[in-house]
């Protein structure tokens, strides 16, 4: 994850800034927790301010970007936390557990240090959008192979909540699938340089196509509906795990 980031990630702050929708959902997951461990932690996005959190992430890119007074770091792998067992209320991973990997390790780390576990991800099982089901496929299969399918959380944890977290149209965290209502956002190298999932795949062809299908009128007649919703649902889940 680390060397990942290090390449793609010298940007990253510019588009990926918290979505307080998404951070009123994270909050709320979070419970009562006052020690709180942020695991992958990047920049920082969706750390509480009003709490007391340490960060763990491996990159010097991100951990550069991370804004003054954000909660100290420590560089370090998911998957050999330098904590003792139940040393917090929560930990939390946000966008991340797909770069472990070993992400069996990292959910077994996470559940030792904290007994409560909030975990933000993709179901990339989700039907999605017109992105990866018109123009990117490919990202969808590389997340089969890099993603933890939804039910297998149940593995980690003893009891597991799931939670669907609709995004916003005018979503301020530019991951994947945050522009289903702006489609020309992807044509920024640099909205495409924040997301990982376009890291290891040739965008041109997937890009002409939809540049082709949005000048004929192609894109409005598939998803000219999408334009009435304010929020929409694309697979992304809160997991909750406890032991």
């Amino acid at each position: 994850m680390g060397q990942l980031y290090d390449t793609i990630g010298k940007t990253y702050a510019d588009y990926r800034r918290p979505d307080p929708r998404i951070a009123r959902a994270i909050k709320d997951a979070l419970g009562e927790a006052q020690a709180i461990v942020n695991i992958g932690a990047g920049t920082g996005s969706y750390e509480p301010t009003d709490r007391k959190v340490v960060a763990v992430e491996p990159s010097p890119v991100m951990i550069a970007q991370r804004p003054p007074g954000a909660a100290p770091v420590v560089r370090a792998s998911a998957m050999n936390l330098p904590f003792g067992d139940d040393a917090f209320d929560a930990a939390l991973a946000v966008f991340t557990v797909h770069h472990w990997p070993d992400q069996p390790a990292g959910l077994r780390e996470m559940s030792r240090v904290a007994r409560r576990c909030i975990i933000l991800t993709w179901d990339h099982q989700h039907a999605g959008m017109w992105l990866t089901r018109d123009y990117f496929p490919e990202v969808v299969e590389q997340g089969r192979t890099i993603c933890v399918p939804i039910e297998n959380y149940s593995q980690a944890f003893e009891h597991v909540q799931i939670i669907p977290v609709p995004v916003p149209h005018d979503c301020t965290d530019g991951f994947l699938h945050a522009y289903w209502r702006r489609p020309e956002a992807y044509f920024d190298s640099g909205v495409r340089g924040a997301i990982s999932g376009f890291a290891n795949i040739p965008a041109k062809n997937g890009l002409a196509a939809l540049r082709r299908d949005l000048d004929d009128g192609t894109w409005l007649r598939r998803n000219g509906h999408l334009l009435a919703l304010s929020e929409l649902d694309v697979g992304y889940r809160l997991v909750i795990g406890t032991r």
